[in-house]
Parts: structure tokens; sequence; C-alpha cells
């Protein structure tokens, strides 16, 4: 390489005839290039000099002391003949172009040679590793030793599963006998209060005292199960009408992204005004539907124009000829203000449920919110109003007295009832609405212990759509049965907003909390008390859904 290196040092001195006048210009450009082509192959064989430089080429040798002669199928790649025999000897000479070239090339092929032999090495020394390990692991364990301890691990595995479908009967027995007991504590309690409103209510102290006796000897101690990561959602869950938006929401020109039951859908209205429901998912790229726009009654794929109609099809497709493609949508209805959707694969029912207030209400608010909260721990704060003077100190139960017992009184089968002292109806709807009614005087104040025996009203639905399961939509619609004026007040819909977040953020920090503690093994639902009713009607009724029991418990027909 010290040849090259002097060969690019040095003016190569070139013979050539003396060019004539004419030809001038084209020698001059003909030397130029070929100086600079030289000089580039004199800098890349300089680089292979200091490669060559930093290789150390380990031999193999056999018995003889040669190198290993191991033919494969690899052997083609690494015959090449030794090029050291073949040097140029130009060592103390100038250099014309084409000897600079031999001695590059020769460089080359040198380092060529070199390289391969060093991989040759590599390979042969792995290939005695492997030889030598191969017998070890065959010695280690056979593979009908390994077939013997799998056996064995699966019979383990299915004597765990036996056990386990054991304790799931034991919990369903157990539930069943819950329910029986709490249903006879119900009828009981019913006659108490149709006996005690017959002698002007809690006419004495030694009635509350036999009351409270009564609830302590008869509710069950049992505790429900409800505990470990949130698990999937039970297809019988989904085959029910689900509000899922506010038909005030829903523009010709818009569209409402959801999701339900882990899925991604998109609501929009088609050309007939109805609204429709599809998967939010472009069948070409699988692009985000809800970021496109709605033309002509077709929610249009931003990414390239695929245009689908209410249910699923597409009827366009701009740049390419029109295939037969639908994307997957779910029967999608509107009824009293709300845009509902089945979800499940069971045809769905012909009449939907009315969430409308009762008579002699308007609506003075509709409210839309995701919240980071699996569906069922929201339900259950929902339906439970004794945690309201310790939890909503700052909001409506500002200044709420805590009495010595709250009650909730239901029929025998049923899941709606109401509060004691309280003045609050309540209802749970299936599959996932709470209406609720409060007697009120003013706002954040009680009076009576009756809805009926208070003058104004306010009353509320809020539907928990199960997104995921760790997140819910939330559907807040407010009604009063008086001060109609506050209706027509500019940004009123804002202020009601404010009020609804401050009494929510008020919970979720509390239902977040559960919810992580429920993750990690907490039993969220020990040793259930006499408020807890309501909640635990709900916990029972999912619980049989999910089983596939014939008869859902407190459930009336639809």
């Amino acid at each position: 390489m010290n040849t090259v290196a002097t060969a690019a040092a040095l003016s190569l001195p070139i013979s050539l005839c003396r060019p004539s006048k004419n030809n001038t210009k084209k020698f001059l450009f003909l030397e130029k290039n070929l100086v600079w082509v030289v000089n580039m192959i004199v800098e890349f064989a300089a680089c292979f000099e200091g490669v060559r430089g930093g290789f150390r080429v380990l031999a193999v040798f056999g018995e003889e002391g040669g190198l290993v002669d191991k033919k494969n199928g690899w052997s083609t790649l690494f015959d090449v003949e030794d090029p050291r025999s073949k040097a140029p000897q130009c060592k103390g000479k100038f250099l014309d172009v084409n000897q600079a070239l031999e001695v590059a090339r020769y460089d080359i092929q040198y380092c060529d040679w070199k390289a391969r032999q060093d991989v040759l090495t590599i390979m042969l020394l792995h290939e005695k590793v492997v030889e030598v390990l191969n017998p070890l692991a065959r010695e280690y364990k056979s593979i009908g030793t390994m077939r013997k301890e799998l056996a064995e691990l699966q019979e383990e595995l299915s004597q765990a599963h036996n056990q386990v479908h054991i304790s799931e009967a034991r919990v369903a027995t157990a539930l069943d006998k819950l329910a029986h007991m709490e249903a006879l504590v119900n009828d009981r309690l019913l006659q108490d209060r149709n006996t005690s409103e017959s002698d002007q209510m809690y006419s004495s102290p030694s009635t509350s005292t036999q009351s409270l006796d009564t609830i302590k000897g008869k509710l069950p101690r049992k505790s429900l199960n409800v505990s470990g990561p949130v698990q999937s959602y039970h297809p019988r869950l989904k085959n029910f009408w689900y509000p899922v938006a506010f038909s005030s929401d829903l523009k010709d020109d818009t569209m409402i992204p959801i999701e339900c039951f882990e899925e991604p859908w998109v609501i929009f209205r088609g050309k007939d005004g109805k609204p429709g429901c599809v998967q939010n998912t472009c069948a070409h790229r699988a692009c985000p539907l809800h970021l496109g726009s709605v033309n002509e009654g077709r929610i249009q794929c931003p990414y390239h124009g695929w245009e689908y109609t209410t249910d699923g099809k597409c009827e366009k497709m701009p740049s390419t000829r029109l295939l037969n493609v639908k994307i997957k949508s779910v029967p999608c209805f509107e009824q009293e203000g709300m845009i509902w959707i089945w979800p499940g694969d069971d045809p769905p029912t012909a009449t939907l449920p009315s969430l409308l207030p009762p008579s002699g209400f308007e609506i003075h608010a509709e409210i839309v919110m995701e919240l980071p909260i699996e569906h069922g721990l929201l339900l259950d704060n929902l339906l439970d109003l004794a945690h309201a003077p310790f939890t909503h100190t700052s909001t409506f139960a500002k200044g709420w007295s805590v009495p010595s017992l709250v009650k909730f009184l239901t029929p025998a089968s049923g899941l709606q009832g109401y509060w004691d002292p309280y003045p609050i109806d309540m209802e749970f709807r299936p599959p996932c609405m709470v209406l609720s009614t409060i007697g009120i005087s003013k706002p954040g104040k009680l009076e009576g212990q009756s809805t009926r025996q208070c003058s104004t009203h306010l009353h509320q639905l809020h539907v928990c759509l199960p997104s995921s399961t760790k997140k819910t939509r939330l559907l807040y619609r407010m009604s009063l049965d008086f001060a109609p004026v506050l209706k027509h007040i500019p940004f009123m819909q804002y202020v009601w907003r404010h009020f609804a977040e401050q009494v929510l953020n008020e919970d979720l920090r509390l239902v977040i909390g559960q919810q992580e503690r429920m993750i990690n093994g907490a039993n969220i639902w020990n040793l259930p008390v006499g408020y807890d009713k309501l909640g635990v009607r709900y916990r029972l009724w999912r619980d049989a859904l999910e089983r596939g029991a014939k008869k859902l418990p407190f459930s009336k027909p639809m």
C-alpha cells in the first residue's frame, strides 16, 4: 500500500503525443478526469489499508496442522485464489496510470481475500461450538420427558378449572339466597312503611328502634365479589337499546364519534334526515371516518374520499372503479330527543323505553361527558344517596345533616323505590340508566320526608354508556317543574354544565380510587348494608344477565 500512497502524491508522468491545436481542450478534459479517477481509487485503497491493518486472522487447524477443510453449501464463496503471489513489483518506481490502477486492484483483491478467510474461520469455530453443545442438550432432557411433564401440568390445570367451576356454582347459590332473603326484608319494610304512614309517620321513637332492629336482624351480611381487573363485557349486555347522543347535538352536516363496548362508531344523518351509526373505520385504509365530512347524507373518508351511507354501504369511490364494499353498521333510531343504537347480535326489540321527564317538567340542560371509570362503578355511585352528606359538601348537599338511619324502600321485585329520610325517588332502568326525582325548596336545600310533600322538584336522567372497561360516556339530562324562565336565560346551559361537573368531580376522585383498588384485587362490595339495596340489586341483575338466567331478578317487562 506504500506504493499506492506514493502514486497519490506524485504527478503522474503520462507519455502522450503532442495534441493538436484543435484537440487541446479535449486532452485537458480527459487528463483532468483521469487524474480524478486515479485519486478516488487511491483513497479507496488507503481506506482498505487501514482496515487490513486492523484484521487479525485466527486460523483453525486440524490434526495435521493445516486449515480445516469444511466443504458445505458456502464453500464456493470462500474458494478464492490467494492474490499475494501476483503482487506487482513497483517499489521505488514512478507509476503511470495503468500501473497505479493495477496496484489499487491488487490491494482490493487482497482485502477481499483476507475478509473471506476471516469469515470462514468464524463459521468453522461456530460449527465446532454447535457440535459440542448439541450432545449436552440431548443428554439434559429428552422429548419424552418433556411430554410427560407437560401432561402432568395439563392435569393439574384441569383440576384447577374444576375447582373454579365448583366455586362459581357456590357463589351463584349464595347470591340467590341473598336475593331471597332481601325480598323477605323488603316485604317487611314495606308493611312497616304503610303502617307508619297511616299512623302519621314515625309517631314514636320505639317504632324507629324496632325498624332498625328488624334491619339489623334480617339483612344478609354476605358480600358481593366485585374485584380484580375489569373483565371484557359479556355479549348478553349488548342486547339492549342504548342512548348514545342527544338529538340536538346531531345536525345535518355533523358527526358524533363514540365508543361502545370497546368498538369505535360514528353517528350522522342520511339524506332523509334519519340518523345512522356505522363503524368509525374506512374499509380501504382503516382511516377514522369522523375526521372527514358529511356530504349529501354520506360520510366521506378524509383519506381517499370514499363515501358511506347510514347503512354502511360505500356509494362513491373517487379515482377508481366502484366496488361492492360495505362497513359494519348497527340499528339506529331516534326517539324523544335521543339517538339510540342496538350493539348486540340478537334482533332488536320492537319498542324503545321512554326516558322523558314526568308531566309538568321542562328540560333545562342536556350534557355529555367522558369519564375515566368503568360504567358499573359509576352506576354504583349514582344508585347510592347515603354518601351525599360526606362527599358533596360543597355542592348540592352542603349543610345537610347526617341522619341516624338511611333507608331505601322498594317493592320486593323492583329496581325502583324512594329514600328515607331524603325526599328522593330513584329508579335503575336496564341496561344503564338512572332516573331520580328530588323534592327541593331552594337550590341545595331539602324539605319534607317525601317528594309528594315538596312543591318543587328536580328530575335527573343519567345514562352510563359503557365505552370501554375504563371509560364511560355519560349523558345527563336535567328537568325542572318550576322557574321556566331559567330556560330562556342566555348561556344558562354553561352554568348548568359547570354545576354538573362540580358534582361529578366530587364523586370522581373517590370512584377512581375505588377502581384502582379493585384492579389490584380489593373487593369494592364488602358487607352491603341497608342503604346499599338498589346498588346490590343492580349487581345481582347484571350477574344473572351475564350467567344467562332465564328470568332476570327484579326487572319488569319493558
